[in-house]
């Protein structure tokens, strides 16, 4: 919509262009373009537009509202990332660093706002809907997403408003169909933004356009009526700002009256809002009124509802009591000779320049450098702008959670979050409820183990009070040191963030874990010392037992998972037999007749030997087969050696047995255990321990690996070759094994 006085419109919001963070260059303009046009000319934006028409559409809207020529540089920049391999490292290259950073943070930003976009399409259009709690997730994490963004670079805000405005500029020039939720996102995400940090004529017309595209017919209607009588209106509102001007002077008040644009979607608005039809809109007809000082703002009011009626109930005094934005003005609604309502806003010309640009002069301090704007802002005064534009941005935030009360279907919900500033005025995002510590962890890691107190707002508070949205919040800590167990104790309040507790709860545990390890390695090295063997490489030894490094073999040695004999029998491997040797003997004495070992049915005091070659232990079914020398050779009943011998010599066959108390005198028997299993990483570690926890000694291990197929053969004590079957089970449930079985 036109100014009612095209000679009186609102001037563009004027920005700091001076050189600094985006560094002026020679003719940057120009070769940015020159830069992007090769790879833009003929590349389309998802929206079907031209993305070189864009870009210049887009540098052409923040030339209008003051960007510098760098601004408008960085915007050909934004465009081309898509389009190199490497676009960090070849911006920076060709512009600086500074204009590389900005490129891709506006690049990642459009991509996280474009999934938010087709996850609420996907919703729209499912068979089965998605729960509108969900897609308003989507758009909560895309607004957070933004927040951050602009906390990390403030420039990044006007590179996507004017994007946003030059893409809803093209659907209405082409009156093609709007992408779904590229309007409701403009009008409930983008526009709000625009209006906290108080740039208007990009706020009401993103505005205008996006409810345009939401509500054709009542954008129509409502345009229809403010034409029809368009002529007459603005003439009437001509003529009382000329009435105005010259009766202030007369007063001794120097004062610019103006009109003021109409929109419709404002309009609107205050229709809904207030039930009114739309005759009964009163500032349709608006005049302004800037003076230079407050009293005279005052004065010109008095005379205003002096020589004109004013309409009850419709004053606001917006410099005693400010918008949340810094807005200031006095608005009143009065009735002319006529009868009919108009709207008189009054104002300094401090608080105009303030209106028409809001805190959008404070990312100057961005492009300023160190003189800031105007030449005159010091460092602190950066901090304090900086600070200025972020707490306006918190507040944005807190606008959207509100905005849509009475909507649960487009409600923007931040009531889980929180947003604080470092002291460096970075933003931080915590959960409700969270605390200095939580900060501190959310900060870096080390800063939160050695955290030790905390100042909010330059005020020093206990460690679990809850910070709130906009605090500052600076942490003291200690050089050494790690965090309180008081801190993982829910009800003293240390933490609620789940990634600060988890982080705690790991730095207690790799405490524990160190003493194990201490213990283990102790251990260990008390064994070596023991058996001579100190020059043995730790590493090398847990290799060999199947261990990646040593302190891994410490720990399961530290927490008794893993026997020292293991270690024993590697370090001195059992003494092979002699050739001849086809027996072998009892680990500990035998009695004969009847006190326990095997008994030779009808013979009394007969040397016995178990045989080498089958191994047999209680309760194994036996027969004797009497040697040439030594005694009663005691094999399996299903040996195939002993059936090789019963076919040469069956008339040396004797019957035996075993003795009544076999085993409970805590006698054992050597058994030997075939393994076959997939060759890996830890394998005879993991046997070895399955035995161990089975109180087994092992007292031999070979193994061979073929084509990753391992052979394993294990010799354990056993006093009752029953009970081996259970564990010969567990071994071959072992991951990678194939097989167990007794030779």
């Amino acid at each position: 919509m036109k100014s009612l006085s095209s000679e009186h419109a609102p001037t563009a919001p004027v920005i700091a262009a001076t050189a600094a963070s985006l560094p002026e260059q020679a003719d940057a303009l120009a070769r940015a373009r020159a830069f992007a046009e090769p790879l833009l000319s003929s590349a389309e934006l998802d929206t079907g537009e031209n993305v070189l028409a864009h870009a210049d559409a887009v540098a052409r809207i923040l030339h209008s509202i003051g960007g510098s020529q760098a601004m408008q540089a960085a915007c050909y920049l934004v465009y081309t990332c898509d389009h190199l391999n490497k676009p960090h490292e070849v911006i920076a290259k060709a512009f600086g660093s500074n204009f590389a950073d900005l490129a891709m943070e506006t690049t990642k930003l459009v991509r996280v706002q474009r999934m938010a976009r087709i996850a609420q399409q996907s919703a729209s259009h499912a068979a089965t809907p998605i729960p509108m709690a969900q897609t308003a997730a989507a758009q909560t994490e895309s607004v957070r997403k933004m927040l951050l963004a602009f906390s990390r670079d403030l420039r990044v805000v006007m590179l996507r408003l004017a994007s946003r405005l030059q893409t809803l500029r093209h659907f209405a020039a082409t009156k093609l169909v709007l992408p779904p939720g590229l309007a409701s996102e403009s009008l409930q995400v983008f526009a709000p933004l625009a209006n906290r940090l108080g740039i208007w004529e990009i706020k009401w017309e993103i505005e205008d356009l996006s409810f345009r595209f939401l509500e054709p017919d009542t954008y129509r209607h409502v345009a229809r009526l403010l034409d029809e009588k368009r002529v007459e209106r603005e003439a009437h509102v001509e003529k009382l700002r000329l009435q105005l001007a010259h009766d202030l002077s007369q007063q001794g008040i120097h004062a610019t009256v103006q009109g003021r644009p109409k929109h419709i979607y404002s309009i609107v608005k205050k229709m809904r809002g207030k039930s009114l039809g739309f005759d009964q809109v009163y500032d349709i007809r608006a005049l302004r009124i800037v003076v230079p000082t407050v009293p005279d703002c005052y004065a010109a009011l008095g005379w205003v509802h002096d020589h004109f009626t004013p309409v009850p109930d419709e004053f606001d005094d917006y410099i005693a009591r400010p918008k949340a934005n810094g807005y200031q003005s006095l608005h009143t609604v009065v009735r002319d000779a006529t009868g009919q309502p108009i709207e008189v806003q009054v104002r300094t010309q401090a608080m105009h320049d303030h209106a028409e640009t809001g805190v959008a002069a404070h990312w100057a301090y961005k492009e300023a450098g160190a003189k800031g704007y105007g030449g005159s802002v010091t460092a602190a005064g950066e901090y304090d702008a900086k600070i200025a534009v972020l707490r306006q941005l918190l507040a944005w935030e807190r606008d959207l959670s509100g905005a849509q009360e009475g909507s649960q279907q487009d409600r923007v919900s931040f009531d889980d979050r929180i947003y604080v500033l470092t002291p460096n005025a970075a933003i931080v995002e915590l959960p409700q409820g969270a605390t200095a510590v939580d900060f501190a962890y959310s900060v870096h890691t080390t800063l939160g183990h050695r955290c030790r107190g905390a100042r909010v707002d330059g005020v020093m508070v206990p460690l679990n009070t809850p910070l709130k949205n906009g605090q500052t919040v600076e942490v003291s800590t200690v050089k050494e040191g790690g965090p309180s167990r008081d801190w993982l104790n829910p009800e003293l309040g240390f933490l609620v963030s789940h990634r600060a507790r988890a982080k705690v709860r790991a730095w207690f545990n790799a405490l524990a874990m160190g003493e194990t390890v201490a213990k283990g390695r102790e251990a260990v090295e008390k064994l070596l010392q023991r058996e001579g063997k100190t020059a043995v490489k730790l590493d090398d030894l847990a290799s060999q037992l199947g261990f990646n490094s040593a302190d891994d073999l410490f720990e399961v040695v530290g927490k008794d998972e893993f026997s020292l004999r293991n270690i024993e029998l590697l370090l001195r491997p059992p003494e092979p037999a002699a050739a001849q040797d086809d027996y072998l003997p009892l680990k500990k004495p035998r009695a004969t007749g009847g006190k326990g070992g095997v008994l030779v049915v009808g013979v009394d005091s007969l040397m016995t030997q178990l045989a080498k070659c089958c191994k047999p232990a209680p309760p194994d079914a036996i027969c004797g087969f009497v040697t040439r020398g030594k005694g009663v050779s005691v094999h399996r009943a299903d040996c195939s050696n002993l059936r090789n011998m019963v076919t040469r010599s069956g008339d040396r066959v004797i019957e035996v047995e075993w003795g009544g108390k076999t085993g409970g005198d805590g006698s054992v028997y050597p058994v030997d255990v075939a393994v076959e299993a997939n060759d890996r990483q830890g394998l005879l570690r993991d046997i070895s321990e399955v035995f161990a926890k089975e109180k087994m000694n092992v007292i031999g291990v070979q193994t061979q690996s073929i084509r990753g197929i391992a052979w394993m053969t294990f010799t354990v004590e056993v006093s009752d070759s029953g009970r081996l079957n259970r564990v010969l089970g567990i071994v071959a449930d072992l991951n990678g094994v194939r097989a167990a079985r007794r030779r």
